[in-house]
């Protein structure tokens, strides 16, 4: 595997993009906003939604190796924002004292057991640059002004997805393929589909394509690799090659069925 961020860079992340987060929350003419990202929701929900993420993977990690998700104490969420945005805060703050008094290395459920990512609070870390990354992004495109996403987190986080989130042990349910991530900055990755699961590789960007195998890849910057693989754009933005139904046959694959 290719070298992943430093810890400590994974906590600058996880602090500068919640208050890019809030920042966006902040300018917002009404709470009740739909996030055009997460239709279901309201800018309201989606802090109340990061606010309990963060506070719960703090729990996570505090608990330390465990068979079952930690669950934290019952906290309320304000309506009032300027008291939401305080309870935000807060939860950040809960996150990062656990990561930074616990460190990268102490074993932590995860829901990712069978992925090619480690049982650590340091994974926990990677992972939640990504969720404080992507949700930035959906509050700021519901006030008007979505940012492009900071390089060195969006990069790290087409590899984290692909380990974490399309790895699986569980098997492919489609005939075998291979689908090829390029990001524009110079970083490429394959992710092979077969009845043993899903394998992700760092691989060079000029890699041959594998013989016998349904076969697709997708270039772009590794911010829209980013939006595209947590499904907030679809393949307009990306440059394809070979056959797009593994796209679609990919966002709608649950490992878990």
């Amino acid at each position: 595997m290719t070298k992943t961020l430093e810890f400590a860079d994974l906590l600058r992340l996880i602090d500068e993009r919640s208050t890019a987060f809030r920042a966006a929350v902040a300018a917002a003419p009404s709470l009740d906003a739909q996030v055009p990202t997460c239709p279901e929701w309201t800018l309201f929900d989606l802090v109340q939604h990061l606010g309990t993420v963060h506070r719960r993977w703090a729990a996570i990690v505090a608990a330390g190796p465990a068979d079952s998700r930690a669950t934290p104490a019952a906290s309320e969420v304000p309506r009032e924002r300027e008291a939401l945005l305080a309870w935000s805060a807060e939860s950040t703050r809960q996150l990062l004292g656990a990561l930074r008094e616990f460190g990268p290395d102490r074993g932590c459920w995860t829901w990712w057991a069978d992925s090619q990512s480690p049982q650590t609070s340091g994974a926990v870390a990677r992972h939640q640059v990504q969720e404080a990354t992507v949700h930035t992004y959906d509050a700021q495109i519901t006030v008007g002004d979505p940012q492009p996403l900071p390089e060195e987190a969006a990069v790290d986080g087409v590899e984290e997805f692909v380990f974490t989130c399309n790895a699986t042990t569980s098997a492919w349910p489609h005939d075998p393929a291979t689908v090829d991530y390029h990001a524009t900055e110079g970083r490429s990755w394959r992710l092979e589909l077969s009845a043993a699961g899903a394998r992700a590789t760092p691989i060079p960007a000029s890699a041959p394509i594998p013989a016998d195998t349904a076969y697709a890849s997708a270039r772009a910057t590794a911010g829209e690799l980013v939006l595209f693989l947590y499904g907030r754009t679809y393949v307009e933005p990306l440059k394809c090659e070979g056959e797009q139904r593994l796209f679609d046959q990919l966002i709608a694959w649950d490992p878990s069925a």
